[in-house]
């Protein structure tokens, strides 16, 4: 019989103790540490079954430059966003981990998936729906599929145990935080419960090459929930945002051992499931029937993919005393920065003015490209006078108000020329050795905040 001992877990990390510790000395957080316990088994019982009937050879050095490599064909589906987002389609024997808030739509994004991948044999495993909850989620949607087999079940034994029989192509979990294994004596969803299962399902994926997605849940700060070395440990991390009160959902990358980190793909929520946005720079922009002061557009680029989006600002008198400055989308301390340098570089008084700013479209954006509009959209609000709707803005703003270049920017001027704007400022820096006749949208090139609040009202 093993013998069974306690230890101490800390719930943010995932650092193991003997004893209690208030401050946990991996991450530095406080009153962490939960007491579970956990019985040691001998080694290899309890994993991935096929793993245990292979002799596995004795690990050597070698030389690099001796290691073959075959890249593998990927997995395509039919969703063009998670193939984007993914770098190409699913990597055989990855471990790709999705984590949204409740009620975001990721047990409908994999369904999805799995009802698409008709040609492939998918397994649902479902630890929080039962099959008829599946099922009338299923009936809603558009597809049909005769290869998705749907399975209730937390143990992760007797998953492995039906896997085994059915040699699926593709497993996906719904969630990893329901799951539990009987090496380890604790509560499903606890550190080391979700550590425990998840080893077990990246040793499957890649003595396998079966491709697994995990769906986790988050915490009130928004990350995924459990300790830190879950994300460590898969291959690629997903975040499902957006609004649940709003329709368009946002799937975006945060790790990815297989591609790029910066791309970007959005949805739709219907009532039959999530509809691709092809051109996502159309829904970014409001329709609206006058002009409007405080707004602005401004063209980001999301990896390698350029976006037209509406910056909206609200700048009027201080009613308390002390002014305030919130932002929405848009990170707060580089719009404080940017109210600075145009308060000492633009002359304007902003010292004692509420300032509000809304990234149209429940966007969350970070590129420094998008100070331009930024500006634009604050310098109409103060004063009170409306730019133009054929005009856009591509440009980072120094601490000097110098206007800086950014990069990719013939992607962005052609996304604005595709979308129907006429006019389009710029950095001249970032104009040099690029052929602008090819071009008929006229680009205004800018070197400072004057130029720009020379140019602003009068393009027609």
């Amino acid at each position: 019989m093993a013998k069974v001992k306690t230890s101490y877990f800390c719930q943010n990390c995932g650092a193991n103790s003997a004893k209690w510790l208030g401050k946990c000395p991996s991450c530095g957080e406080w009153n962490t540490y939960v007491e579970e316990l956990v019985q040691k088994e001998e080694q290899g019982l309890g994993t991935w079954k096929a793993g245990l009937s292979k002799e596995r050879k004795a690990a050597k050095p070698r030389l690099l430059h001796e290691v073959n490599f075959e890249e593998q064909p990927r997995v395509v589906t039919g969703d063009a966003e998670l193939n984007r987002v993914l770098g190409g389609g699913i990597v055989p024997g990855s471990l790709i981990l999705i984590g949204g808030e409740p009620g975001i739509g990721k047990s409908t994004l994999l369904l999805q998936i799995a009802l698409e991948l008709s040609k492939l044999k998918v397994l649902y495993v479902s630890g929080e729906e039962s099959e008829q909850q599946i099922k009338m989620r299923a009936d809603r949607m558009a597809f049909q599929s005769a290869n998705c087999y749907v399975l209730a079940e937390t143990n992760t034994q007797q998953i492995f145990t039906q896997v085994e029989v059915l040699k699926p192509d593709l497993l996906i979990i719904d969630s990893i935080q329901t799951l539990h294994s009987q090496l380890v004596e604790s509560a499903a969803g606890s550190v080391s419960q979700v550590r425990e299962c998840t080893a077990e399902l990246m040793k499957f994926a890649k003595e396998t090459g079966t491709p697994v997605f995990l769906i986790g849940h988050i915490t009130k700060e928004g990350t995924i929930a459990g300790p830190k070395v879950l994300e460590h440990m898969v291959d690629t991390v997903l975040q499902f945002e957006g609004d649940r009160h709003l329709t368009y959902r946002i799937l975006r990358t945060s790790k990815n051992r297989f591609g790029s980190t910066h791309e970007l793909g959005i949805y739709e929520m219907r009532a039959d499931g999530l509809r691709q946005v092809a051109n996502p720079s159309e829904i970014l922009l409001t329709q609206r029937e006058e002009i409007l002061n405080g707004v602005s557009i401004g063209a980001m680029m999301e990896g390698n993919r350029p976006l037209i989006i509406e910056i909206q600002s609200l700048v009027s008198p201080a009613t308390y005393g002390t002014p305030q400055r919130s932002s929405t989308g848009f990170d707060s301390k580089r719009l404080n920065m940017l109210l600075a340098v145009l308060e000492k570089r633009g002359g304007m008084r902003l010292g004692q003015q509420d300032v509000f700013l809304n990234v149209a479209g429940g966007l969350k954006v970070d590129d420094p490209a998008l100070d331009l509009a930024v500006c634009a959209s604050l310098i109409s609000s103060y004063e009170d006078t409306a730019i133009p709707n054929s005009l856009c803005f591509a440009g980072e703003v120094g601490l000097g108000g110098e206007i800086r270049a950014v990069h990719k920017i013939e992607s962005r001027i052609s996304e604005a020329e595709k979308l129907g704007f006429k006019t389009i400022m710029v950095s001249k820096y970032g104009l040099k050795g690029i052929d602008l006749s090819k071009f008929w949208i006229t680009i205004i090139p800018i070197v400072k905040l004057d130029d720009m609040y020379k140019n602003l009202f009068l393009v027609s």
